[in-house]
């Protein structure tokens, strides 16, 4: 039975991962979490890791209270970012699932592929911010990296048994997000609630806004060219609105390779946890029959340019990555928070992209202070548009 430790397992992949888990018969060693305590002391009770880990001392002190109050046995407790390193690398753990959001899951992540875990790679801004450093480290270890996005997923399932010297390249795919149809004017005013209402994926805030602003699939393409070994000019995006094929990929011969299969995050968790093996799902199955329209559109990076300024941070290359991976984390906070508008998000990503000097991204030590530079100058333009519209 294999072993599996998760990295964010109170969000939305991790809720789904544990699902997929149940329905294999897996065995659960490790969780971590941020702050919902309450959920957590759920999965804890249900799940029985022997090693936990939240956010600071202060949830730890809640989560042992709410395991005390179900009359579940408390693990071992941990938290921090060495906390997340110590579930990440378990002794026990065969398949570590990196699903906790954002730059938090970045170190914890490069630590289990050190360790040669097998790793189910739900956190994109992990090869965003240092693919080089990440895949040197796998080459080194031996550990295997397997996507959970949907996109990503495809893409290595197509490619399964094909020559990549006969790829002529990767068709990432896109719903367009919440506002594909909306005018600059309209998509200028819109609302985070508006914004975190995804038509086809359910997903947490963060990444559902940068569905909306298509920054996520921008991430994507970089992610793309890290687990595949492909450059920015063999990887296309295209707005495909049904969510159906889940990405693509076109041969040297005018084949295309396309992955299909129903909207659900647990079909993609399923294949990265039973690789090379297929089990039966606990999912019903695509309804061919059903589907009547297949669209496809060309991204409007006019209306939505965070694809662009992701192509153009995969062409600086070195550390200009995760310097647009920091600013876009800033940005997004603050406009869930409503300090600054929905179009800020590309302005403020564009300006810290513009303004950093790109180095090399092979130590780790230069991606962490990459990212802390653009934080910083992220943070300012906040602090700047904030005051602007009070001031108004």
């Amino acid at each position: 039975m294999k072993a599996t430790s998760i990295l964010g397992s109170t969000g939305s992949i991790g809720r789904n991962t544990l699902k997929v888990i149940e329905h294999l018969g897996l065995r659960v060693v490790a969780l971590s979490a941020g702050r919902n305590m309450g959920l957590l002391a759920e999965q804890v009770a249900k799940y029985r890791p022997e090693l936990v880990s939240c956010e600071g001392e202060s949830c730890a002190a809640e989560l042992t209270l709410r395991l005390n109050e179900l009359g579940a046995k408390v693990p071992q407790i941990v938290y921090g970012e060495e906390g997340m390193v110590a579930v990440a690398t378990h002794e026990q753990a065969d398949i570590v699932v990196s699903a906790a959001v954002g730059a938090v899951g970045f170190v914890p992540t490069l630590r289990a592929i050190e360790a040669g875990k097998r790793i189910a790679l739900a956190n994109k801004e992990t090869l965003v911010m240092a693919g080089e450093l990440m895949t040197r480290a796998a080459s080194r270890s031996g550990a295997e990296i397997i996507p959970v996005d949907s996109e990503h997923n495809a893409i290595h399932q197509c490619l399964r048994g094909e020559n990549r010297s006969e790829v002529k390249r990767l068709i990432l795919t896109a719903s367009g997000g919440p506002f594909r149809t909306w005018t600059e004017d309209k998509i200028a005013s819109a609302t985070a609630a508006e914004a975190v209402s995804h038509p086809n994926w359910s997903m947490g805030d963060k990444i559902t806004v940068d569905s909306a602003t298509l920054m996520n699939k921008g991430f994507e393409v970089i992610e793309a060219c890290w687990l595949f070994g492909f450059d920015a000019d063999q990887i296309s995006v295209v707005i495909h609105p049904q969510s159906v094929i889940h990405s693509m990929v076109e041969m040297v011969d005018g084949s295309v390779i396309a992955q299909m299969g129903v909207t659900d995050m647990r079909h993609p968790i399923q294949y990265a946890l039973t690789y090379p093996e297929r089990q039966t799902a606990c999912l019903p199955p695509l309804d061919i029959t059903g589907l009547t329209t297949l669209t496809f559109e060309e991204p409007d990076t006019e209306r939505f340019p965070c694809l662009r300024l992701a192509f153009d941070a995969l062409r600086a290359g070195g550390t200009a990555p995760a310097a647009l991976n920091a600013a876009n984390e800033i940005a997004v906070q603050a406009f869930l928070d409503g300090c600054i508008g929905f179009t800020d998000i590309a302005k403020i990503n564009e300006s810290v992209l513009s303004q950093h000097t790109a180095s090399g991204a092979s130590e780790l030590q230069d991606v962490i202070r990459s990212d802390r530079a653009a934080r910083t100058s992220a943070q300012l333009m906040v602090n700047e548009f904030s005051n602007s519209a009070m001031a108004a």
